[in-house]
């Protein structure tokens, strides 16, 4: 009797280790397309993925005392993501593609022929222009542990040439937040894809990430011009307030007499990772003191954009009813570099035509 009950016991303990998928609307967009949310439960850790732009919507983390707390930044309903006078605006959670980042003058070349993708960021293109992937509904199966997100993008959306499928798949297993995409063309094309998440780790909307201790394994970063174009140099970090190659706090540099960071109104940058992209390795890590919740970002990307938040200014309430101010999260962007199809010295974001594209960036979570 007492060896049946072990089993049982571990039978019940190995199926609540599990993750567990459920399925819900989540509204329709103003067109009328409806939208599902699909929870993924893992132990103590909870995310939540929209159907719209593959947004993650919430994330549930437990801090060091096992109280779990929504890490993300986001809205309550569909409505806070489409409508509004800054639909979408920040991104929160989303995912980005064609072409994550920004394009130079929403312009390249490729193949001997020039393309031009609307510019919505001043004289760039941002995030695949002014729609882009975070704006689609993506048709959405249950897979295990998590759910598998299709998009089909045509030729010339956007200005991109080939038809491209992104296939974007969230899992959630142990403690690891796992985003694995891929995708083909029918034609060459540039691609870079990327999640847009938003994080407080003291809790979305609980004050500012300055007290974050962030370690980033990068030796070198992209200086970018006055309108936030990587000038194509590799610089250094040595002696700059850009050098988290140890934990240091966000705040302690960020307001430094420094030209870049004035550019950027803060960190608004892209870090080349030591790894040189192609095999997984960690990126970066934060760790937020008051709730002990550690955060590593692990990717075979060979960049990060690091960006503070700086253009929250108070005019969005989230949820909750939280009002999301400045600095009030910060984002790690694994990705290539921004502006690559203008910069051959760059790692490449070409996708030829029947060409598989793989990548993996794994948000890890612990407390100390």
């Amino acid at each position: 009797m007492r060896v049946a009950a072990l089993v049982i016991a571990l039978i019940t303990m190995t199926a609540s280790m599990q993750s567990q998928v459920t399925k819900q609307a989540f509204g329709k967009t103003p067109d009328g397309t409806a939208v599902d949310i699909y929870t993924l439960k893992s132990g103590a850790l909870e995310a939540r993925i929209i159907t719209y732009g593959g947004i993650v919507q919430s994330l549930k983390v437990p801090d060091k005392n096992g109280k779990s707390t929504d890490v993300v930044l986001g809205f309550d309903s569909i409505d806070g993501y489409t409508s509004g006078p800054k639909p979408n605006a920040p991104f929160f959670g989303a995912l980005i593609g064609r072409y994550g980042n920004r394009i130079a003058n929403g312009e390249f070349k490729l193949d001997g022929k020039t393309y031009h993708i609307p510019q919505n960021d001043g004289t760039n293109a941002l995030h695949g222009g002014t729609k882009g992937f975070d704006k689609y509904v993506w048709k959405a199966k249950e897979i295990p542990h998590g759910v598998e997100l299709t998009h089909v993008s045509p030729d010339g959306d956007m200005g991109f040439p080939g038809t491209l499928t992104a296939v974007v798949r969230y899992t959630l297993v142990g403690k690891d937040l796992k985003i694995e995409y891929s995708a083909t063309s029918d034609k060459d094309t540039v691609l870079n894809l990327t999640n847009h998440s938003y994080f407080n780790l003291a809790g979305q909307g609980n004050g500012d990430i300055l007290n974050d201790q962030l370690k980033l394994n990068a030796g070198r970063y992209t200086p970018v011009d006055d309108k936030l174009i990587p000038t194509g140099e590799l610089a250094s970090v040595e002696g700059t307030p850009f050098d988290f190659r140890k934990p240091t706090a966000v705040g302690a540099r960020i307001g430094a007499d420094n030209d870049q960071l004035k550019k950027g109104k803060g960190y608004d940058h892209n870090w080349v990772l030591d790894s040189g992209g192609g095999k997984m390795s960690e990126a970066a890590e934060v760790y937020e003191p008051t709730s002990g919740r550690v955060m590593q970002v692990l990717t075979d990307q060979p960049g990060v954009q690091f960006y503070t938040g700086n253009f929250l200014d108070g005019t969005i309430t989230g949820k909750d009813g939280k009002v999301y101010k400045q600095r009030y999260a910060l984002c790690l962007e694994t990705q290539h570099f921004p502006d690559s199809p203008n910069h051959p010295k760059f790692p490449t974001t070409e996708l030829k035509a029947g060409q598989h594209f793989h990548s993996v960036t794994i948000f890890r979570f612990s407390t100390r």
